[in-house]
């Protein structure tokens, strides 16, 4: 499979995965009933293994690594990150203001995490 037709699908995945992460605390902030609909749950999931698996596929690709590559590296602490805010979030706070602070600081990573992919920096705002 082609390098630029497997970072077309990961684009399409981070958008996907974006908008569903924004739609879904957009929800939970108007305590709407859709949140509790199973789609809601899954689609999430299946959007972001398609995300992690081209990931792996163009690092591989491009034979960048995490750890050994600093942008890369500062990628993957963001997802890190992002994760434990968005599980926060969806999951562990029992607070709507924490619920909504957790989902605020989670787009704050994800735009950090675009950035680093954008300028191939770990400091993309200083680059």
């Amino acid at each position: 499979m082609s390098l630029l037709l497997v970072k077309a699908v990961h684009v399409a995945c981070v958008v996907a995965s974006y908008t569903l992460f924004f739609l879904r605390g957009m929800w939970l902030i108007k305590g709407s009933p859709i949140m509790r609909q199973r789609w809601v749950k899954v689609v999430p999931h299946v959007t972001d293994t398609l995300l992690l698996a081209s990931a792996i596929t163009l690092a591989i690709g491009i034979r960048q690594y995490p750890g050994t590559d600093a942008w890369l590296t500062a990628k993957v602490s963001g997802l890190l990150l992002y994760i434990g805010l968005g599980m926060v979030a969806f999951r562990f706070s029992r607070t709507l203001r924490a619920r909504i602070a957790a989902w605020v600081a989670a787009q704050l990573v994800f735009f950090y995490i675009v950035a680093v992919a954008l300028t191939h920096s770990p400091l993309p705002f200083l680059a």
